[in-house]
């Protein structure tokens, strides 16, 4: 498989954990659908500026499956917000079902300040995590690029973020937002909150895989990123994956640093690092962080993948509440999601190498919608949907050769 440009060269030539490689080196591979004329996708567009970036992006799908003479049969499912408004459930079971039967899941985001006060089991956020746990989607990779026509968009210093290529390997299942026992008790008449910080050898085993073969493609450096010092999770975290990345991926560099320290050197300096992995909440904080390097969490796609399945893929940001229904959502993001889909679920790494290059003209174009654009720039500002639509018309320009 041919890798082209865009966030996926954060990967290296072939370096994805492909579908339909295998990245345990003791167990069998793991298989995306063969390409065939029809797919069954769920797409679950869910709150805020969901819908908005999904609508984008139906456009896109639905303009590469004519030019590439396949269909994509898009059912809609209710998950977060959403799924509380109508089913008084984050994520229902027949949401659950729709996306097992699926040959892929296409998400856009969900939560917004409506749901913030409901108890716990009715959060958008539960609904999520439910999500990962029942499809097994244990592993979650996240690129930060930083792309030379959105260099600008940065926060930081060109010489800071020029150049800059990570890759977050996150681990999505376990750590403290699924250990137990966990509550809010009444102890010595007041409230006391808990969570357990829980890592089994196991879990550690392989997500440390998958991080040793995505590094081993790439720079060959991994990062892993604990709290050795005072943690005992990490200390295990710390040993699994020093010996797994000593024995099975010797051609692997591999380092070790404190959480506080690794949030401070993204900042300082972010071209140190190649490929970091992490357990869940330090991979939560430390790949949005890495994220906006590049500008703007609009621009970033993002894959969970398991050792069987469907893969969801989706968009690293959140929901944007507070610009929902104004047209200013930057559907990029969402769109090279679909586009990875297409590359890792569904066997169309052409059909997707199209997308992610007609991004790319996109801004070569110099269009930008409001999180990317820049005082004085000199490029044109659009909306959400004025924006997907520019995507579509140059997928529909290009040649399929396939």
């Amino acid at each position: 498989m041919k890798f082209l440009p865009f966030c996926f060269l954060a990967l290296g030539a072939n370096a994805f954990v492909s579908r339909s490689s295998s990245y345990h080196r003791h167990q069998s591979a793991v298989s995306a659908v063969s390409k065939k004329d029809s797919y069954l996708v769920t797409l679950l567009p869910g709150d805020g500026i969901g819908p908005e970036i999904t609508e984008a992006t139906k456009k896109v799908l639905a303009v590469i499956c004519e030019k590439s003479g396949f269909e994509i049969e898009l059912k809609e499912a209710l998950i977060g917000g959403a799924a509380i408004d109508a089913k008084n459930d984050p994520f229902p079971q027949e949401s659950l079902d729709q996306c097992l039967a699926s040959d892929s899941v296409l998400l856009a985001c969900i939560g917004g300040y409506k749901w913030d006060k409901n108890p716990r089991e009715l959060r958008p956020e539960t609904g999520l995590l439910k999500m990962r746990k029942e499809m097994g989607l244990f592993a979650n990779l996240r690129p930060a690029k930083v792309l030379s026509q959105l260099i600008d968009a940065s926060t930081l210093k060109r010489e800071v973020v020029e150049g800059v290529d990570v890759m977050v390997v996150r681990e999505l299942t376990g750590d403290v937002y699924f250990g137990t026992p966990k509550g809010i008790d009444v102890i010595d008449g007041q409230r006391v909150g808990y969570n357990n910080m829980i890592y089994s050898e196991s879990e550690i085993d392989r997500i440390a895989r998958v991080a040793g073969d995505v590094a081993s493609k790439r720079k060959g450096q991994l990062c892993s990123v604990d709290k050795a010092n005072v943690l005992d999770v990490s200390q295990l975290w710390r040993d699994v994956v020093t010996d797994v990345i000593t024995k099975d991926f010797p051609e692997v560099e591999l380092s070790h640093m404190y959480v506080d320290n690794a949030a401070m050197q993204l900042i300082r300096w972010p071209k140190q690092f190649d490929t970091i992995v992490c357990g869940n909440i330090f991979g939560d904080i430390l790949s949005d962080e890495a994220s906006m390097l590049v500008g703007s969490l609009g621009m970033l796609p993002s894959a969970s993948i398991g050792e069987s399945g469907p893969g969801v893929f989706e968009p690293c940001h959140g929901s944007a509440p507070d610009i929902a229904g104004e047209d200013k959502a930057n559907p990029l993001a969402m769109i090279l999601s679909a586009a990875m889909m297409l590359k890792y679920d569904l066997d169309r790494p052409e059909e997707a190498a199209i997308i992610e290059r007609a991004v790319e003209a996109v801004l070569d174009e110099k269009i930008r919608t409001p999180d990317i654009k820049q005082e004085g720039d000199g490029c044109k500002l659009v909306g959400c949907t004025e924006m997907g639509q520019a995507v579509a018309d140059i997928v529909a320009k290009a040649e399929i050769t396939v």
